[in-house]
């Protein structure tokens, strides 16, 4: 499975972390720009087993939902990079400092000094100046919705860029410094249509420039002009496309690719067994749903929502669809273990558990709200059935079998679902624009369940029916809602903070605007016959799928020959 959003999924070890002004610098340290360093002899390769269920397009526009993945961290880089595995520890980037003023309504960005783009070019602050100020010209570009907070972004002096925001928001540092790739001022401002560019021959600051690109494999090799000296080790990174986990999981397991994430059934006998350098780490980090499109005039109604979630028997989704490496999520969308500091029993109980598995209960709502079995055992009112069509990746044979356990259950209670399994490029578009009754997919994270949260109920996320939304594809919109996340953005008081995720809670309890069913976890195998440096549960020091962004970029750094 991917990241709907192609995008970077933050996870914390050991409790949440609240982001302050004062966040702290990684263990492994600030990097420094390199001098004129030899380029080392280096013939070493890594091949990625990554299933997108797409042949690759070749477009590397990194403000692209669809294309980011395959540009942003090995070749296009942040201000700052935060590491989800570190309780969000920061490390400083293209960005050398920073500093919060202002009641933190004022961030400054110190930028790096020696960094060049891939073709020379010397990299500056005007680059970041520009790469923000195209965002706000261009808002379909502008994933995270950084200019929903932001009033402006300026040049102080040479070498510095101040963000204003139009109240204290210290949680959107990690959107502005971590998720926005920057892009060079020389190659962008000469694009007449940054929204439909393709970006076929990327340049960026990253430790990778693109070599070469078809339909089946994408080549990146070693960018003779990365800052970062004697950086990157590994000289040359295949990335194939797969367009099922079957085929992914076949060269995984004979030892073609070395890394890989995605879902394998069985694993312990189909990868693990074949050779003792194989490895694997999952980690919960955010929720797999079931999304409701609630501008439909039969799932706007709460009674169908609530029945249709207690319905599902997500245990049975995790052991079916999921092998059990992905736990039962609970209605309240609190990721547990990762987030169990922040989750309210008292209001998960007073809601079955947070709507656990209980088919009476759904049969006895929907009766109450009027609704009656037909002959053919499909609940309907007002010559109305509820009967629905599901949306899904096909190319991703966990999620088949999950929405397939899902279409038992909601049959068992007298609700028609037929799965239709789609491409990924069409799922993604009618998941976007709403074209669909219900959906199958997951959304992003962060440090806390803040950000997962703000993408699923945030209506500066959404858009109307037809226009492409950046998250909220349920189509939620409540501004008492929007305040809450507003509030938390205001203050880093952990008090407050955990009273505001009691209350976004306390939503997706009442309300039931989409349905978690199971927590992803980062899919990650790693084979150590041949490549070392590998993310290990003891050297957390990035997120370690590939579809994580910027982190893959990250992990490519520190990869080296035995």
């Amino acid at each position: 499975m991917k990241t709907k959003t192609w995008g970077r999924r933050l996870t914390v070890i050991g409790g949440a972390a609240v982001l302050t002004a004062g966040l702290s610098t990684a263990a492994f340290g600030s990097p420094t720009a390199k001098s004129s360093t030899p380029k080392a002899a280096n013939t070493s390769s890594i091949s990625i087993s990554d299933e997108y269920g797409v042949a690759w397009n070749c477009q590397f526009n990194p403000y692209s939902g669809a294309e980011q993945f395959g540009s942003f961290g090995p070749i296009y880089e942040e201000l700052v990079y935060m590491d989800s595995l570190k309780n969000g520890a920061t490390t400083p980037w293209l960005a050398s400092s920073w500093a919060w003023s202002n009641n933190d309504k004022t961030l400054t960005f110190t930028i790096r000094n020696g960094v060049k783009w891939s073709d020379g070019v010397a990299f500056s602050a005007k680059d970041v100046l520009y790469s923000f100020n195209l965002l706000k010209a261009n808002p379909a570009l502008d994933l995270n919705g950084d200019w929903s907070v932001l009033s402006s972004v300026s040049a102080k002096g040479s070498n510095q860029v101040v963000f204003q925001f139009k109240q204290p928001s210290v949680t959107y540092f990690y959107y502005i410094a971590d998720e926005t790739p920057i892009v060079p001022e020389h190659i962008w401002s000469k694009i007449k249509n940054p929204v439909t560019y393709l970006d076929p021959n990327p340049i960026g600051t990253g430790p990778y420039t693109l070599h070469s690109c078809s339909g089946a494999n994408i080549q990146y090799t070693k960018n003779d002009n990365y800052w970062q000296p004697g950086l990157p080790k590994i000289e040359t990174v295949n990335f194939p496309s797969y367009l099922s986990n079957n085929a992914a999981n076949a060269d995984l397991a004979s030892g073609v690719d070395q890394w890989g994430s995605q879902y394998i059934p069985n694993i312990k006998a189909y990868y693990l067994s074949k050779n003792k350098n194989y490895h694997i780490w999952f980690e919960p980090t955010y929720n797999v749903n079931m999304y409701i499109n609630l501008k439909n005039p039969i799932l706007s109604n709460l009674a169908v929502r609530q029945a249709m979630a207690y319905a599902i028997n997500r245990s049975a989704v995790s052991k079916i669809g999921e092998s059990s490496y992905e736990p039962a999520s609970n209605q309240s969308s609190i990721v547990t273990p990762t987030y169990s500091s922040w989750y309210d029993k008292s209001q998960a109980a007073s809601y079955g558990n947070a709507y656990s598995y209980n088919p009476k209960k759904a049969i006895s709502i929907l009766e109450a709200a009027g609704y009656k079995k037909g002959s053919n055992g499909i609940f309907a009112k007002d010559g109305k059935q509820l009967a629905f069509t599901i949306i899904n990746n096909g190319g991703y044979s966990d999620w088949v079998a999950s929405v397939n356990v899902i279409e038992t259950d909601l049959k068992a209670v007298g609700i028609g679902l037929t799965p239709d399994n789609l491409s990924a490029t069409t799922w993604e578009s009618d998941l976007d624009t709403g074209n669909y009754q219900l959906a199958y997919s997951w959304d992003s994270g962060g440090p806390t369940p803040y950000y997962e949260l703000r993408a699923i109920l945030d209506s500066v996320n959404t858009a109307p029916i037809g226009k492409s939304a950046s998250d909220d594809w349920e189509r939620y919109s409540n501004p008492a809602t929007d305040a809450l996340f507003t509030k938390y953005a205001s203050t880093t008081s952990a008090t407050v903070q955990h009273t505001v995720i009691d209350e976004l809670q306390k939503v997706m309890l009442a309300d039931v605007p989409v349905i978690p069913v199971t927590e992803a976890v980062d899919w990650y195998q790693y084979d150590t016959q041949s490549i070392a440096g590998w993310v290990t549960p003891s050297d957390p020091y990035a997120q370690p799928n590939q579809y994580a962004v910027p982190d893959w970029g990250v992990v490519l750094l520190h990869l080296h020959e035995k």
